[in-house]
């Protein structure tokens, strides 16, 4: 590969909107915007409230996490955390008092400190947050929790990081954003494949300007699911397949979504305006109910009414598009996409995929001959700070090849060394905002419907974000 790159576009962006401020409030694609149905305008903040970009976290010599939902996600993720250096589980409550006593039970056998364990009801998390010992809330019940018990944590004064989605309501994810600016707490999605391998070399490329000037992203969600929603132990009482009985949204297309909106610097010089979604019909889970799911289960009462294939087109303030898809109900190889174009090349990474490096690539001025090349010696080019440091503990450690525990480790990082998140709680509100929205597009025929701005006007400002400097752990006394 050539030693002389294209100018970065991040360091042109940043000129421009230094000296211009040209951006600002939408420019660009204002009419879009302007006709776009749906997102009320952004409410104002209370006298006093301001906001928490930018604001660091404040210094924690050991950081203390409380784990609410204890099921397959919440039990891995408990045994994640307890292995970073400088974090140490002090509670975890399930509503199933026993899931809380046998994850205290392993963490001991490991040994670990026997964190305190709530439980029996579900109200038991108001009762762990009243401790003062937790600096940090994981939150890893269903989605329909999430809301409720994130903002619980944020107001009884603690950091919270939460599965996604953080809401999946308009409203809650204002409330959401407004409680963190009161609180002066900090709110993050645990949105673990933007600290994918791959996905932080593809982010450092797009800023590095390897693909010129970036004009589409494509990411999803393309998983088949149909076996474990059908489980009878897997999901605690049917929860995640219910979603698909009660709403059109697009529920999970964020793991997709998040590294490409990263890429194109959406909530740091652009943003989300507008969003269009189209659904297929809802034939796959029906379909393998039929086959495979015999007539006395409780899922033959149910109608599904999620789209197999929900696909949100989302234009930015800048003109890019992003295509975000969902589907859980198909037939299909483990396929989550991560595809970045622009004026001088693209590149295409399909989770799942054996190949070195797990995507392909194809960049002018070191390719030719319209023949797609191996990601792999890109991969080692670009390899982020994050997985040069901690690679080999990440494989040890973490589910999803690694990023669940560089996510874990990472925050932790953050709030022991005082840092600025990577992920903050506007670009979790921005990242979910596709299932409400989704939904309100669908019910209008796929018209856009506008992206709310949850800065209030900032995103027009380039800062920092998962393209973090290499920095250390604090030493562990």
């Amino acid at each position: 590969m050539p030693e002389i790159r294209a100018v970065s576009r991040r360091l042109l962006l940043g000129g421009a909107l230094a000296t211009t401020g040209a951006l600002a409030a939408g420019a660009g694609s204002s009419a879009v915007a302007a006709a776009a149905p749906g997102a009320a305008p952004a409410p104002g903040r209370r006298p006093g409230q301001t906001s928490m970009i930018d604001v660091p976290y404040p210094v924690h010599r050991t950081v203390r996490v409380g784990v609410i939902g204890l099921g397959n996600r919440g039990s891995g993720m408990t045994t994640g955390w307890s292995v970073v250096p400088g974090c140490a589980v002090t509670a975890v409550c399930d509503i199933r008092a026993d899931r809380a006593g046998r994850t205290a039970d392993r963490l001991a056998a490991a040994g670990k400190p026997r964190p305190a364990t709530y439980g029996g009801s579900a109200d038991s998390y108001a009762d762990m947050l009243r401790r003062d010992d937790i600096d940090l809330v994981y939150i890893a019940t269903p989605w329909e929790f999430h809301y409720e018990q994130g903002r619980a944590a944020l107001l009884a004064g603690k950091h919270v990081t939460v599965e996604l989605p953080i809401a999946t309501g308009l409203d809650e994810l204002w409330d959401l954003v407004n409680t963190s600016e009161r609180t002066r707490r900090h709110l993050m999605l645990a949105e673990n494949c933007s600290y994918g391998r791959n996905e932080l070399a593809m982010l450092k490329m797009a800023h590095e300007g390897l693909f010129g000037d970036i004009t589409n992203g494509h990411g999803g969600y393309l998983h088949d699911l149909r076996a474990l929603l059908f489980s009878d132990t897997y999901y605690t009482d049917a929860w995640r397949r219910l979603w698909h009985t009660r709403s059109t949204a697009s529920f999970y297309a964020m793991h997709g979504l998040a590294p490409i909106a990263a890429a194109m610097d959406v909530n740091r010089g652009d943003r989300m305006a507008t969003l269009t979604a189209t659904a297929t019909e809802p034939k796959g889970l029906a379909d393998y109910r039929a086959r495979f799911v015999p007539r006395h289960h409780p899922s033959w009462n149910e109608t599904y009414v999620n789209g197999d294939l929900v696909t949100c087109l989302i234009e930015t303030a800048r003109g890019r598009i992003i295509r975000a898809e969902h589907d859980v109900s198909s037939p299909r190889p483990y396929s989550r996409i991560n595809t970045l174009a622009g004026s001088r090349g693209i590149f295409e990474d399909y989770a799942g995929v054996v190949s070195a490096g797990g995507g392909r690539i194809y960049v002018e001025p070191d390719h030719s001959g319209h023949t797609w090349r191996d990601f792999g010696s890109y991969r080692k080019e670009f390899d982020h700070w994050l997985w040069k440091k901690i690679g080999d503990d990440a494989a040890n450690n973490g589910g999803h090849g690694g990023m669940d525990y560089v996510l874990q480790w990472r925050t932790v990082q953050l709030m022991r060394a005082g840092l600025v998140p990577d992920i903050d709680v506007y670009d979790s509100a921005a990242w979910c905002a596709p299932v409400p929205l989704s939904v309100m597009s669908l019910a209008a025929k796929g018209r856009p419907v506008e992206v709310p701005d949850f800065t209030r006007g900032a995103w027009v400002n380039l800062r920092p974000g998962l393209d973090s400097r290499t920095s250390e752990m604090p030493p562990v006394a």
